[in-house]
């Protein structure tokens, strides 16, 4: 089979296609043909030396969300050759999905719903299952919550306000103005031009703020909750001041680092299935293009996620 493999840290410029060895599925494990590879950003960031290393120093092959159709499913009962399947594969150990096979635990993965493409399945683990664990098993979102999700052009953003409004919270959401548009075609009540408009001076008793920013987003987001209030993060949960401040004024605060969860994937496929929810894919690239992939990547900005198609 081939991979994308890197022998150093870099730029783009360092992901190398190769051949390797078929891997070979342990016990309750599946051998899956993979047709798309979902990207996200800390692929980039890892790629570049620029985070603590998940995955060590290179060679190494990056990736975890995969679509694709089972060849081998010698000792699981879960699947039989021919399903198709999506999921994230082992995160944050390597899952070395950027690759045309993947061995995977028959656990992290779900059936692929008829009206998802294999693109828009594999664009769909990462972003989804971290959106639902902050929105629903964290913050238990429900019926007339008010609830922020910053930065809702981007892959969990978009995703977040679908699951939001899906539970029947009244859903605000900060974008640039440039993606206004665009983030409106998901359903938010409520579109703050972060350009032009301070959500801190303008919102207040917000049941659960989603935090996907960083940086002084979550400090001020602090102002914005009502009394016991809830701050989910995916970028500052190890802020052990941010924390105190968050408890000291009587507001819950949790971050969230995404794990494989069939539970919560097949919450996702169930609201897919009922026309609740949809990803969007701004771009895919041929398996061979990564380096051109990892360079929107790079940029940031990006409305939805990338794939790479195999």
């Amino acid at each position: 089979m081939r991979v994308i493999t890197q022998q150093t840290f870099g730029g783009p410029e360092v992901l190398t296609v190769v051949d390797a060895p078929d891997p070979q599925p342990l016990p309750t494990e599946v051998l899956v043909r993979v047709k798309a590879i979902g990207l996200n950003p800390i692929e980039a960031l890892l790629r570049a030396g620029e985070v603590p290393p998940l995955l060590g120093p290179p060679p190494f092959v990056l990736g975890w969300d995969v679509s694709g159709v089972v060849e081998e499913s010698p000792r699981t009962w879960r699947f039989r050759p021919g399903d198709e399947v999506f999921g994230m594969l082992l995160f944050p150990k390597p899952a070395s999905a950027y690759a045309e096979l993947v061995a995977a635990p028959a656990l992290h993965l779900v059936r692929k719903p008829a009206s998802l493409s294999h693109v828009e399945a594999s664009a769909l683990p990462v972003v989804g299952l971290t959106a639902w664990q902050g929105l629903v098993d964290l913050a238990g979102v429900g019926e007339g919550d008010r609830v922020l999700v910053h930065g809702g052009g981007g892959g969990v953003g978009h995703v977040a306000i679908q699951i939001a409004k899906a539970r029947g919270a009244h859903v605000i959401t900060t974008a640039g103005g440039s993606k206004r548009e665009f983030v409106e075609g998901f359903g938010p009540d409520e579109v703050i031009d972060y350009t032009k408009v301070d959500f801190a001076e303008v919102l207040r008793d917000i049941d659960v703020v989603l935090d996907t920013i960083g940086g002084d987003t979550v400090e001020r987001s602090l102002g914005v909750l009502r009394p016991g209030g809830h701050l989910v993060t995916a970028t500052a949960e190890d802020d052990a001041e941010l924390i105190a401040r968050y408890e000291a004024a009587g507001m819950r605060f949790s971050g969230i680092a995404v794990d494989p969860d069939p539970v919560g994937l097949r919450g996702l496929v169930a609201l897919v299935e009922q026309g609740k929810l949809r990803v969007h894919v701004q771009e895919t690239f041929p398996f061979e293009h990564v380096a051109h992939a990892h360079r929107l990547l790079d940029r940031g900005h990006l409305r939805g996620k990338l794939v790479l198609t195999v």
